[in-house]
């Protein structure tokens, strides 16, 4: 609930669960916030005060009596700094318009959501910004974005111009975000807030491991099941910043937006700045149900395309079996087996391009290596095709090696700043994809590649941040333009590979699920969710990535033992459970498993086909905690209760332990369920939402899946 100030200003009144419309009165009195000590004002035009560093400003400006962390910052064209903004007017509009150059989520028909404008301006610059809240029917979010026009005689710098902000009155709240790092992406972390600034953010020109855009704000009695809960997605890939500042009197302030550190946007008079969306979701319901209003809302309007709504093919990618040693005898043999156990892709991976032998050479050199495949591509993708398999293929667009052909003809072509050395991570850098003749030769090479031959899936990697993040192409004062161009530069890539070829699917991936974030699922429908596959290890990972992201968005596969990232060894049982709860596939040699594993993986495999409609449609119920128990357990049930999966994993396992029973979700209390994987147990749902399944396996890492349907 939004309301203008006397003065002008706009406020954030509430956001919680619904009100009445016979409310709006009382909550209009919340504008009438009397004068503090040592508080700045203004006086209005009939003489009284307006206390500005204590108004609950809706999108709140640097530099002019608000203290707190503010939404905008403008730099005038005499140097000068600060706006203040006043409601002039506002509209709804039926529907939700698209976000020029940006990811958005979409509505596919007008009665779907309604956007309110409202339009602020202010007056000495003629600055205008309007405010936009899309409000979709029948889901408790709303997506926020705002425009900066200017509309003023001189240009003007943006200095900071966030997302959204939101005013909370008093009470006690904690922030819960995703964490994590390479490999250990998006653990879970709570703490209460406190008075001063806590922040999540990223500097690398990626959504990245470290700090998924993300975060939630949460009653401190809030759990699964129950609480109130707040979230903050930012449906961005590139630097952001997100977060809450506690002011004196103990009021939060969150904010979620593009990171202020490094940006600068010039705008010349006529121009318009247009900032990433953020979906504000609520729950009075706890945790659970705000994951499900982000599931639906994303897998339904976010991701797009044909793919949005098709059954995802279960693959195997030939890397963890050859790395970049292999023929075209080596990876027919891989995809004879694959194709054996009931697999529908094969992914070619890192190293059929170029000179590409090894890490330090080849990127941007997009054109068959015929050391490798002398016959070229076509012919490898006919022998697969003949198979039975569809064939995919891996890109890393955004990178150029230096040992490159692009890079010895344009060695401007990458990221850099003059005079100072080029940092590499992995012998890589990075291409300036600020520059459209950058974009346009990658797009042309890699269309060139896709067109010849069918390929029907991209691998779409990028494996390392950004660093000395300036462009030849740019003039000195706008440098600061570059990160956010860039992040422009792939999101255009992205479409113009996907407007030429619509029916390919493309799984994003950045060093694992080091991009993972809304504004590539724009894109890409599903994401490689961390190089880290060992099973369990991706408990914590799949439970922390699933707070927000759907599972159907989830690249999860089966790889080798001893695990190459932490050395275990589970069975190929619980690996599969594990990867079953996500786009399931297949990530070591088929060919070295003995005959148990092969026929185990084959098994695996048909039973992810016949549940993969549960994880393109189903709703998903986390049952236990793996960073607080030495368990997890989840549960995707059909809204209308038919069909259920149940997976329970031990991690370790106590001397004379009783387990508990597992409690289930979202059954039908008056039906029975019949375990289709032991058809012999049967129960009531009423009895399953009230005394739970039996855990019965023992061991350490070990696992146990059921498949409930409705009899």
């Amino acid at each position: 609930m939004i309301g203008v100030h006397p003065q002008g200003t706009l406020c954030h009144l509430y956001w919680g669960p619904k009100v009445s419309a016979d409310a709006c009165a009382d909550f209009a009195k919340l504008l009438d916030i009397p004068v503090r000590p040592f508080s700045t004002d203004i006086r209005n035009s009939d003489g009284a005060r307006t206390p500005l560093d204590i108004l609950p400003s809706e999108y709140p400006t640097a530099n002019t009596g608000d203290f707190a962390p503010p939404a905008i910052d403008v730099e005038h064209a005499d140097g000068s700094r600060g706006l203040r903004l006043a409601y002039e007017s506002h509209r709804i509009i039926p529907g939700k318009p698209p976000i020029p150059g940006l990811p958005s989520t979409y509505a596919e028909t007008d009665d779907e959501a309604a956007t309110l404008e409202i339009l602020l301006r202010d007056a000495p610059s003629n600055i205008l910004v309007t405010l936009r809240y899309a409000v979709f029917a029948n889901r408790d979010a709303i997506a926020r974005s705002a425009e900066v026009k200017n509309e003023g005689a001189q240009p003007v710098t943006l200095r900071r111009a966030l997302s959204a902000a939101i005013d909370f009155p008093e009470r006690p709240l904690d922030m819960i975000h995703l964490p994590g790092a390479w490999a250990r992406e998006r653990w879970v972390e709570r703490q209460p807030l406190h008075s001063g600034e806590q922040w999540i953010a990223s500097r690398r020109g990626a959504s990245s491991h470290q700090h998924n855009p993300f975060f939630a704000l949460a009653s401190p009695e809030t759990t699964e099941e129950q609480g109130e809960v707040f979230g903050f997605s930012f449906v961005y890939s590139g630097n952001h910043i997100g977060g809450v500042d506690v002011d004196q009197y103990r009021r939060p302030r969150a904010l979620a937006g593009i990171h202020p550190d490094g940006f600068a946007w010039r705008l010349e008079t006529g121009e318009t700045f247009h900032t990433p969306e953020v979906v504000l979701a609520h729950s009075s319901q706890g945790l659970g149900a705000l994951s499900r209003t982000y599931h639906r809302l994303y897998r339904e309007r976010l991701v797009r395309g044909p793919w949005r709504d098709r059954e995802r093919p279960v693959l195997i990618n030939n890397w963890e079996a050859t790395y970049f040693d292999f023929t075209e005898d080596k990876l027919a043999g891989i995809a004879s087996i694959a194709a054996e156990i009931g697999c529908e892709l094969f992914v070619l991976d890192d190293g059929w391009f170029g000179r590409r032998g090894a890490p330090d050479s080849a990127l941007g050199d997009w054109f068959v290596n015929k050391d490798k495949l002398p016959d070229g591509l076509s012919a490898l993708v006919k022998r697969i095709n003949d198979q039975g398999l569809a064939f995919g293929l891996w890109f890393e667009p955004e990178m150029v090696s230096e040992k490159s052909r692009l890079h010895e003809q344009h060695p401007d072509w990458c990221l850099h700043l003059p005079n100072r050395p080029r940092t590499q991570s992995r012998f890589q850098l990075v291409l300036d994809f600020s520059r459209a003749e950058v974009v346009d030769a990658i797009f042309a090479q890699m269309e060139a590649v896709i067109a010849s031959a069918p390929i029907r899936y991209i691998k779409w990697d990028m494996n390392r941040h950004l660093t000395e993040i300036g462009s030849a192409a740019l003039p000195p004062g706008r440098q600061g333009e570059t990160a956010h161009r860039h992040i422009l530069g792939v999101y255009s890539l992205l479409e113009r590979i996907l407007a030429r070829f619509p029916e390919i699917l493309i799984e994003g991936c950045s060093g694992g699920g080091g991009r993972f974030d809304p504004g590539m699922l724009h894109y890409t429908p599903q994401i490689w969710t961390s190089d880290n596959s060992d099973a369990i290890a991706r408990l914590r990972i799949q439970h922390g990535t699933s707070l927000v992201y759907p599972l159907c968005t989830m690249g999860a596969h089966i790889s080798a033992v001893p695990n190459h990232q932490v050395h275990r060894a589970t069975s190929m049982r619980t690996r599969g459970h594990v990867a079953l709860a996500g786009i399931f596939g297949f990530e070591l040699d088929l060919g070295a498993l003995n005959q148990a594993d092969r026929d185990e993986a084959a098994t695996l495999t048909r039973l992810a086909k016949k549940l993969r409609h549960l994880i393109r449609h189903g709703d998903h119920y986390r049952l236990a905690d793996p960073f607080a128990t030495e368990d997890a357990a989840w549960m995707i049930a059909l809204p209308d209760a038919s069909e259920a999966i149940v997976t329970h994993v031990t991690t370790l396992i106590h001397a004379n332990w009783h387990a508990p029973r597992l409690r289930l979700r979202a059954l039908d209390p008056d039906a029975t369920y019949r375990n289709e994987i032991n058809s012999a147990e049967q129960w009531r749902g009423d009895f399953l939402m009230r005394v739970g399944l039996p855990l019965t396996h023992r061991h350490d890492f070990t696992s146990t899946l059921w498949h409930l349907k409705r009899v």
